[in-house]
């Protein structure tokens, strides 16, 4: 290997970026303590540059671009810059498809994400799962970078391979703020996933009732048919075991009170009282036989709410 000297004079052009990164990294601690994070990441960030630093001219492209990974995940928007100076391209592609905007976006980098935007990072570029940097930034939870996307033209309708859009994740994981940014920002709640469930579905079924709301606001039809003929009334009535009882009553009622069918039936021939019946939820088929339903309505197999409910005391709650 040619002496380090030899080494700069063969490489000129990257001997001269690497000594403007050092030069970048170098005024890190001052910008963090202009209002960067100060602690621990501070730290990780600095871990990172001294990776870099100890590579060298002898640094690839490729390698360059794995520490830009590395920045971006952290936070570490001065090494970002530095990166990117030495020539890490924004469009760089992790093993899984990420650009460095997918992997801040997934971990709420909003300075990191809000840099990578001004330099033209595509903001809607989708991994092998097809997920872009707003699903990722959705599924994490992270409703000011989803904000910062949403500004910079984020598609709020896009699907992953499972169909999955923003909103439909934002119901599941039951975060209403993140709900509500996504219907402000175009999010049609109609959509649905590959099972043929849509937001209002994942919301009935886990008890969000606020959530439920916000859809029904939105224009969703309580009545809309889903995955197997089920409607969202079904699935409050068979909510998750998880959901504590009250709020499932809480959330089947608002249905009914939006006009939900209470004796529409699946494709099984079961109403929401044989669901919950099915599952043993004893405070919702006492609220659905107050509402009127049906209690002598038979499935395709001949069961009445009773029949499932002898079944549920006997075998456990049932599972669809």
């Amino acid at each position: 290997m040619a002496p380090p000297l030899v080494r700069l004079a063969l490489f000129p052009h990257r001997a001269v970026a690497a000594v403007l990164f050092v030069a970048l990294f170098a005024l890190a601690p001052q910008a963090a303590d202009a209002g960067g994070i100060p602690g621990r990441n501070d730290i990780v960030c600095d871990e990172i540059g001294q990776r870099r630093i100890v590579q060298g001219d002898r640094v690839t492209q490729r390698q360059i671009n794995f520490f830009l990974f590395d920045a971006a995940a952290r936070g570490c928007l001065d090494l970002v810059d530095g990166l990117l100076s030495e020539g890490g391209s924004i469009s760089a592609r992790d093993r899984f498809g990420n650009t460095p905007l997918s992997i801040a976006a997934h971990m709420g980098e909003r300075d990191v994400v809000a840099r990578l935007l001004e330099l033209g990072a595509d903001v809607d570029h989708a991994n092998l799962a097809d997920s872009t940097p707003l699903l990722r930034a959705v599924d994490a939870n992270r409703r000011r970078t989803a904000g910062i996307l949403l500004a910079a033209g984020a598609d709020p309708n896009a699907v992953n391979r499972r169909r999955l859009t923003p909103l439909i994740i934002a119901a599941f994981n039951g975060n209403d703020r993140l709900v509500r940014l996504l219907l402000d920002n175009g999010a049609d709640p109609s959509m649905r996933d590959a099972t043929g469930k849509g937001a209002i579905v994942y919301a009935a079924g886990k008890g969000y009732g606020s959530l439920v709301a916000l859809l029904l606001a939105a224009g969703i039809d309580p009545n809309a048919r889903y995955g197997h003929e089920l409607t969202a009334l079904m699935w409050a009535a068979g909510h998750s075991n998880d959901v504590p009882e009250a709020e499932g009553l809480a959330t089947m009622t608002l249905l009914i009170d939006a006009g939900a069918e209470i004796d529409a039936a699946d494709d099984r021939g079961r109403t929401a009282l044989m669901i919950a019946a099915e599952r043993g939820h004893a405070d919702i088929m006492t609220a659905l036989l107050a509402a009127g339903a049906d209690p002598e309505r038979r499935d395709r197999q001949g069961n009445t709410a009773a029949v499932l409910a002898a079944g549920a005391m006997t075998d456990g709650p049932a599972r669809r």
